[in-house]
């Protein structure tokens, strides 16, 4: 198959995917295909798509690749759907977040230790929203429950990975800096 044609049909399964498309999946639609042509395929599909000066670009996030809308846009695009920015969380939730983040899998016990604040209902929110997720137990008495990120969240903060969050030396840095 061409190029060309490959790269086509990349685009247009991106386009209809609901969740991030990941390399993988393209192997298993095209098996007749060589990994590295796929690859190849995939990467000059992504860098032609964005070089174009239209609304919509692909992004990687959680592993895999997905369409969206370019962020100079979003202010227009929110004002069309008549629609304010998602609910934000509160300031406990962001907190909590950012220790499950760092930290997991992380006990509500740990985060609390972390806080020094009572993070249940914080927790509860963030199990709602499917930003955080439960992903086992510790294997200490009583077995409490381990929490982590979810896919959700690397999605939703636009992150390909957990490697992509800044590390707290970085959040030194920026802290002093606006301060």
């Amino acid at each position: 198959m061409e190029p060309v044609e490959i790269q086509a049909i990349m685009e247009a399964i991106i386009y209809v995917a609901e969740d991030p498309v990941k390399p993988e999946q393209f192997r298993e639609i095209f098996p007749e295909e060589s990994k590295d042509i796929l690859d190849q395929a995939l990467k000059t599909m992504v860098e032609s798509f964005n070089a174009r000066p239209g609304g919509m670009m692909i992004r990687e996030v959680a592993g895999g690749y997905r369409m969206t809308t370019r962020p100079e846009h979003h202010e227009r695009i929110r004002t069309y759907l008549k629609t304010r920015p998602s609910a934000k969380l509160s300031m406990a939730a962001l907190e909590t977040l950012a220790v499950i983040a760092y930290k997991q899998p992380v006990t509500l016990a740990e985060i609390l230790a972390i806080r020094g604040k009572k993070s249940s209902t914080a927790l509860q929110t963030l199990l709602e929203r499917k930003l955080v997720a439960i992903v086992g137990r510790k294997a200490v008495v009583g077995r409490p429950i381990l929490y982590g990120t979810s896919k959700e969240f690397l999605i939703h903060f636009g992150l390909n990975s957990l490697s992509d969050l800044p590390t707290l030396e970085e959040f030194s840095q920026i802290a002093g800096e606006q301060l």
